[in-house]
């Protein structure tokens, strides 16, 4: 069951980025370039998201919308930190 959650938290965000991006126009008016949200899925794809939930047409990001990227940056270092300690526990304790 654990597995299934990881692999929901990793893949999740991913999957919603590529979706809005495919099947709307948000993330084309939020990036200038399509590279920042390309390395946004593989890289940063919380912090993605967070951003295009925070972006607004006029002002971009601003206020409290910053508070959402930076809950996106937090669940990123925790994906990938879960990933590290994951990995330590199956070589120290095997």
């Amino acid at each position: 069951m654990c597995c299934i959650a990881l692999t929901a938290f990793g893949l999740g965000p991913r999957i919603a980025l590529v979706l809005w991006w495919i099947f709307g126009s948000r993330v084309d008016a939020a990036f200038s370039t399509w590279i920042w949200p390309l390395l946004g899925v593989v890289f940063l794809p919380w912090t993605t998201l967070m951003y295009l939930f925070a972006w607004a047409p006029i002002p971009g990001v601003h206020g409290a919308g910053w508070l959402l990227v930076a809950l996106g940056v937090l669940l990123d270092v925790m994906s990938y930190g879960s990933r590290q300690a994951k990995s330590y526990y199956d070589t120290r304790y095997t």
